[in-house]
């Protein structure tokens, strides 16, 4: 088997599919609960699939667009989306009187893909048959809590940057792998938005999706491209104005002889050494004092707390600090894929 060093001496960046994606992170250690993909292979630059000949029809019937400058969006009230192009099904339904927003989607994006299967990923899309109930009245505690799946893109694809994959080490700890850091060489098949299949077919992303944005971009610098699952709004800015206040962490890994097997073409094996690279959630701290964004990549703006996808990690976020009304939305718990 061939052998690939992580955490040498050395620190590096990998870059993907033309993207900067030179950012690294700091995710919570939850508990797995997915298995994790078989990655027969290691991903090449994805081709962006042609895009479609019919024209999308998105029918937005939203009552409560933000009236605080910069926040605005088409899609605060209920509304739908019916894209016969890409296949996209969406209706939000927004009960004002219980409080709720109410997302049945069929999980399949409004914008391009990357070439699914692939050597990195097995996995076809296919259509789901999502249900997700988020408050429309959020409460900010202050508090955060883990979540696998924080929240919902408008176009009813789910977020959920935690991965499957882990490292195992002789002494016994475990870390968990982060998807986009080491994208090129353990194989998770990525695409160009950040995103991948699970096994039973369902597209989701990891991190920044820029076609998403430009799906839903307006005027402004701040995207609306989501729901939190607490009900607070999720946000991308075109300049990258807010940054992260995750950091390399010091000192070296507490793991020995730590591997990964089934990366890579070969099924390599991948040693993960003792220096803190980026290419496992561990590696990074949070400093407060190092950035814009909370520990959940949030930030009060025009009075208004709203969550950040960012092109650095935690890239989506991986906690919430509002109150959730109900249990963790499906792919919860502390998995990913």
């Amino acid at each position: 088997m061939k052998k690939i060093i992580f955490g040498s001496i050395t620190l590096f960046a990998l870059v993907y599919a033309g993207h900067a994606m030179l950012s690294f992170a700091q995710t919570t250690g939850d508990e797995i609960t997915y298995l994790p993909f078989a990655t027969n292979g290691e991903t090449d630059e994805a081709t962006p699939t042609p895009g479609p000949t019919a024209t999308a029809t998105a029918t937005a019937t939203a009552t409560a667009t933000s009236e605080s400058g910069g926040l605005d969006s088409d899609y605060f009230g209920s509304y739908s989306i019916n894209d016969t192009g890409f296949g996209t099904e969406v209706s939000v339904t927004v009960d004002e009187g219980a409080n709720t927003r109410t997302i049945v989607a069929n999980a399949l994006p409004n914008h391009d893909v990357g070439e699914f299967p692939n050597e990195g990923n097995p996995n076809a899309i296919s259509e789901q048959d999502n249900t997700y109930t988020f408050r429309t009245d959020p409460v900010y505690v202050g508090v955060s809590t883990r979540s696998s799946v924080p929240g919902v893109a408008i176009n009813g694809v789910k977020f959920q940057p935690n991965t499957a994959e882990r490292v195992n080490c002789d002494n016994g700890v475990v870390y968990r792998i982060e998807a986009i850091t080491i994208q090129m060489l353990v194989g998770p098949g990525l695409d160009f938005n950040n995103a991948h299949v699970q096994p039973w077919g369902e597209y989701h992303y990891h991190g920044v999706s820029e076609l998403l944005a430009e799906v839903f971009d307006r005027d402004q610098d701040l995207v609306h491209v989501a729901f939190a699952a607490d009900g607070h709004m999720i946000y991308y800015s075109k300049s990258g104005a807010y940054s992260t206040s995750y950091r390399l962490g010091t000192g070296e890994r507490a793991g020995t002889n730590c591997f990964h097997t089934g990366g890579g073409p070969n099924n390599d094996t991948v040693e993960f050494g003792p220096t803190k690279d980026g290419t496992v959630t561990s590696d990074w701290d949070f400093d407060p004092s190092d950035g814009d964004l909370d520990e959940c990549n949030g930030i009060t703006v025009n009075g208004q707390y709203i969550y950040l996808i960012t092109q650095d990690y935690p890239y989506i976020s991986r906690c919430l600090m509002g109150e959730l009304s109900e249990d963790e939305p499906p792919g919860g718990g502390g998995g990913g894929g």
